[in-house]
């Protein structure tokens, strides 16, 4: 069972009062990947960062109707989680959604949303995602790692950096699981990837206000949807760890902190995927 966490994100330019559909990050897409038609596939949160406070809809044939679907009001400068904790919406391999937004009318404003979509079986991917109680019980230490990146202003996941680039310090050959993290200045999203996630990107908000949850995200992910949603790298791949993160137009320098716990010897990291 290949289980498999993204995030996928996009931007559209000074939209006013007209949904506009989402310019999607390079290497994302809206088309919901070719998952078996029996597996579980579930957006499990949606957020959006407006200049200017709009609206995101997003929708399709797939879900409760194609008018509406979700419809999220989106307030200016507040980047939070906008769906419920605990009950993931249900989405179909190779539907296409629908994503829009509403906001600032001032022209060259970029206007940012991105969706975590869960996978129980992704053919080719083979995520290494770890329970809480894993974590608690194969838990060593805490560290926290830094990485200071200054986005680039033409939309899209941009200002790429290995989670070791600026403090190495990672123990050889060790697993962590990466439990939270903490940004100081908001953007979008924030997301991690590398080969321990099958390439895709996992990632949460870029909410410097909201530490109080997203210094647990992926814990508190785990705990509420009941799923191994915790994700786990090999210090071996280092190096290849990127973290990048999706902004307005307006460069900001962010101090990213991603919060890890080494984990010991013993057992399996990831248990039997719902």
């Amino acid at each position: 069972m290949g289980k498999a966490l993204e995030i996928i994100a996009g931007f559209v330019t000074a939209p006013s009062t007209t949904f506009t559909a989402l310019t999607m990050g390079a290497g994302n897409s809206l088309t919901i990947r070719n998952a078996p038609l029996d597996s579980l596939v579930l957006l499990l949160q949606v957020m959006a960062l407006n200049q200017t406070s709009g609206t995101l809809r997003i929708r399709s044939p797939r879900l409760h109707d194609n008018v509406q679907g979700l419809r999220l009001d989106v307030l200016a400068g507040e980047i939070k989680p906008l769906l419920p904790y605990g009950f993931g919406q249900k989405l179909i391999p190779q539907d296409t959604l629908i994503a829009e937004l509403t906001g600032s009318a001032t022209t060259g404003d970029q206007e940012q949303a991105a969706m975590l979509i869960y996978y129980s079986n992704l053919p080719g991917v083979e995520a290494r995602l770890c329970s809480v109680e894993d974590v608690l019980r194969r838990g060593v230490n805490l560290v926290a790692v830094e990485n200071t990146i200054t986005n680039g202003t033409g939309g899209g996941w941009t200002a790429e950096e290995a989670i070791n680039a600026e403090f190495d310090l990672l123990k050889a050959n060790t697993d962590y699981a990466l439990v939270g993290y903490l940004i100081d200045a908001e953007c979008g999203a924030i997301r991690w990837r590398g080969a321990d996630t099958g390439n895709l990107g996992v990632g949460g908000p870029g909410d410097e206000l909201g530490r109080i949850y997203t210094s647990e995200w992926f814990m508190l992910l785990s705990r509420l949807f009941n799923l191994p949603l915790i994700p786990v790298f090999n210090s071996a791949n280092k190096a290849g760890i990127l973290v990048d993160l999706i902004d307005d137009e307006n460069a900001t320098a962010h101090t990213i902190t991603s919060l890890l716990v080494e984990i010991g010897p013993g057992g399996s990291v990831a248990p039997a995927a719902r």
